[in-house]
């Protein structure tokens, strides 16, 4: 889609004063997808040369916001920690062609904070931190549970830049399990439920995603049992925070959800037996 309101494209190794109508340009598949009539300049992070996939000494992995589906795809393969597998299961519910995995990117992703969002869903899993830019200089983190608040909506500032995701070390040694629901067989995700069991004290995370508005992490020290599970989601979860669209209603997605979160309940807690 030709965007003609947009009057340039400047580059992001060059700073200049952040203005009304400003966006910044990843991958551009939201961008180029729909009109966006309030947008007079796109700033262009494709020539930054950032590394997109990096293992830090510590065991970390950084992901930078301008690494693509594909790129990410392509070094999680290589990955031997645990959780790798996760990796690719998350790439796959995009459900997109070839051309969506070659330009989408991460950080892109996670900054459109929409419900069925695949990148979310896996770095909210593993505990990811968002780090975000300003334009006067100064660094922030966040986890990417707290950085998507709601459909479409992210803690996110005007000008400010999402740089990189980076997951903990001890998040990539866990035991993973994933659930996936949509009402087409190449449908959108209606539903995508992730657990992590921890191997070291034996915690278990289950993040909640695409059926709600906002990710939703939960922790237990020890794997609940299933009537302390379904109280947990009933209570994290407020009935008008189960999302409703096209795709599934909120009592299907409600459903399917609590459905998943004991499976997986099962999964991982018959091995942390």
């Amino acid at each position: 889609m030709d965007l003609n309101t947009v009057a340039e494209i400047i580059d992001a190794r060059q700073p200049t004063p952040w203005r009304p109508g400003d966006a910044w340009l990843g991958g551009g598949t939201y961008l180029f997808s729909e009109p966006q009539p309030h947008l007079r300049r796109l700033v262009d992070l494709s020539r930054t040369g950032w590394t997109p996939v990096e293992r830090h000494p510590d065991g970390s992995l950084e992901i930078a916001a301008t690494c693509t589906i594909a790129q990410l795809s392509c070094f999680a393969q290589e990955l031997t920690t645990t959780a790798a597998p996760l990796f690719e299961l998350c790439c796959r519910a995009f459900l997109a062609s070839f051309k969506i995995w070659n330009m989408a990117t991460v950080g892109g992703n996670l900054c459109n904070a929409l419900p069925a969002g695949p990148m979310i869903s896996l770095t909210a899993a593993l505990d990811a931190e968002c780090l975000l830019l300003s334009q006067d200089g100064l660094r922030r983190r966040v986890r990417v549970a707290d950085f998507v608040t709601g459909a479409g909506r992210k803690d996110l500032a005007d000008g400010e830049l999402l740089r990189s995701i980076t997951v903990p070390p001890r998040s990539l040694t866990c035991r993973t399990a994933f659930r996936q629901a949509s009402l087409y067989g190449l449908g959108r995700s209606g539903v995508l439920v992730i657990g992590a069991l921890d191997p070291l004290d034996g915690s278990l995370a289950l993040t909640i995603t695409a059926s709600t508005v906002r990710p939703f992490r939960l922790w237990f020290p020890l794997p609940p049992t299933a009537e302390d599970l379904r109280t947990a989601i009933a209570s994290a979860v407020a009935d008008d925070e189960w999302f409703d669209d096209i795709h599934g209603l909120p009592e299907w997605r409600a459903h399917m959800t609590f459905r998943y979160a004991e499976e997986i309940r099962r999964e991982l807690g018959e091995t942390a037996a």
